[in-house]
């Protein structure tokens, strides 16, 4: 929960003197300075421990106990509590309630000790607690600052400097900061703020490094790969339709839609012919949105144990959530998700797929998925109810315009001289069939040729050898191509903005992304 309800919560849990309090968070500052607000609103008096000064009491910063460790804490807090009521203890460092040991007991003794007297023990920790103790209380959870707290934040570290240094930065700007660095902690925004601000100035170019800043706290986050993108070496061409689709999706990504009610957008499905464009996808949405990818695949988190898969997939979600915004994605879906339904993984499969379809329906961060997938066939039918992913387009196999701007691509990206008019008109023509990435193997083994024997090789009749010695996939397995377009007619949009009579398109033919 927020700070807010956070606060309400526990000014409730206070008034009620629960006997056993575990607050679950990361940021201890935070929380203790919530209870200190509490201590003044309530008027009762608290008390905290901590391994560096003993037992204080949280407003006054007077020690009332020198004794540093755990237990000697403790011992303090049962012996207060036996001579007065309505008193609480607040321990900050307290590593061993897991389970049913001595640390544990102590603990359990010490709450039927504020039960019989109207106190109340507080632990703060993000450790599991041994259910003994956990069952004579309650738990509450101080998630990292969101949006609003996040701005606040944002503000406070920026008006100090406010006269000091140029400042760029309005209202807009700390929007944007506030939503960039959401789901950092509030110590961590602040270090990232104090590190651009020593510059000596604030612009607005700055917000592309408070991104660079977060993306290399959660670089090795658990379960996901962190993908390096260079926008420079992408080269679009297109895929029109989704294109236009993807401008609208990037305004809800960050306009506040909690108003309305809305979830940010969840993401795209992209299904299609091998070698079209879908991975390359998910780089150019990453790319173009100025937003981190990170790479999940589903296949290198399986576990040999019951369990252990669906805790893997569980981390590897909650860690994007703490990343965001950031683009998700997740390549070949169906290898990871095949067998759902089916009994020979023990229901693995079937519970990773429902965690999934949970998390794209319940998760409100700011993670746009990106998955893709071959053989639809494998893919399970609940994946593919509207409403999972915001839409599902269909990366066909490049029409005669397409593959004369990608093969044009090609030759000006190897800095291959180009062939005659009649030449280019030839294989284009020839090249039916072809995916973006035969189309590039042709025009790469006619760069080879260039590096191996020099320019001057490269001719009209290289590239028509070049381009006939590809064999494309539609002619090596062609039921296989026609399987997965018969399927993309009935259930996908196509990417390209094309209809799939090619005689009557929508829209004006798309291009491929191509690298």
């Amino acid at each position: 929960m927020n700070k807010t309800e956070f606060h309400t919560t526990l000014s409730r849990m206070f008034r009620a003197r629960i006997p056993f309090i575990v607050i679950n968070s990361m940021e201890r500052a935070r929380v203790l300075d919530t209870i200190s607000v509490l201590a003044d609103e309530i008027v009762i008096p608290i008390y905290v421990h901590s391994l560096s000064h003993g037992t204080q009491d949280i407003n006054a910063k007077r020690t009332l106990n020198e004794d540093k460790s755990v237990i000697g804490g403790l011992d303090y807090g049962i012996q207060q509590m036996s001579q007065r009521q309505n008193l609480t203890f607040v321990f900050t460092e307290v590593s061993d309630l897991g389970d049913d040991n001595m640390v544990a007991r102590h603990f359990y003794d010490g709450v039927i000790q504020a039960i019989e007297r109207g106190g109340s023990i507080c632990v703060i920790t993000n450790n599991p607690v041994w259910q003994q103790i956990q069952r004579m209380g309650m738990a509450i959870k101080l998630d990292t600052p969101d949006e609003d707290e996040m701005f606040e934040v944002v503000r406070e570290s920026v008006m100090p400097y406010l006269g000091s240094i140029p400042i760029e930065w309005g209202e807009p700007e700390y929007r944007s900061a506030a939503q960039i660095l959401s789901n950092m902690s509030k110590v961590e925004a602040e270090n990232v703020l104090a590190t651009i601000m020593a510059k000596g100035t604030l612009t607005v170019e700055d917000l592309g490094e408070l991104s660079m800043h977060k993306d290399k706290l959660f670089s090795d986050i658990s379960g996901l790969e962190k993908v390096k993108i260079e926008p420079n070496t992408l080269t679009v061409a297109g895929l029109e339709g989704m294109r236009k689709w993807l401008d609208e999706q990037r305004v809800l990504m960050t306009a506040d839609l909690r108003e309305r009610k809305l979830r940010p957008p969840r993401g795209v499905l992209l299904v299609g012919v091998p070698g079209c464009g879908k991975s390359l996808s998910a780089k150019f949405i990453a790319a173009s949105w100025n937003l981190p990818l990170y790479r999940l695949d589903l296949a290198s988190i399986q576990g040999q144990y019951l369990g252990q898969s669906e805790g893997r997939l569980k981390d590897a979600f909650t860690s994007a959530d703490n990343a965001s915004p950031c683009v998700l994605w997740i390549d070949e879906v169906e290898k990871g998700l095949a067998g759902a339904g089916g009994s020979g993984d023990g229901g693995t499969s079937t519970r990773m797929v429902g965690q999934f379809l949970f998390w794209l329906q319940e998760s409100r961060y700011r993670v746009f998925v990106v998955a893709t997938a071959n053989d639809v066939s494998k893919l399970p039918p609940e994946l593919l109810r509207r409403g999972r992913f915001d839409e599902i387009f269909f990366v066909d196999l490049p029409g005669e315009e397409e593959r004369k701007d990608i093969i044009s691509l090609y030759i000006n990206k190897n800095l291959l001289t180009p062939p005659s008019m009649e030449c280019l008109s030839q294989i284009v023509k020839s090249s039916d069939g072809f995916s973006g990435a035969d189309l590039e193997s042709a025009v790469r083994d006619v760069a080879i040729k260039a590096v191996i024997h020099g320019d001057s090789i490269v001719s009209d009749e290289l590239y028509i050898r070049c381009f006939t010695n590809v064999i494309p996939l539609s002619k090596t397995s062609p039921e296989r191509i026609e399987a997965i377009r018969a399927w993309g007619r009935e259930r996908a949009v196509m990417a390209s903005g094309v209809s799939w009579n090619s005689g009557n398109p929508t829209e004006k033919p798309g291009k491929r992304i191509l690298i």
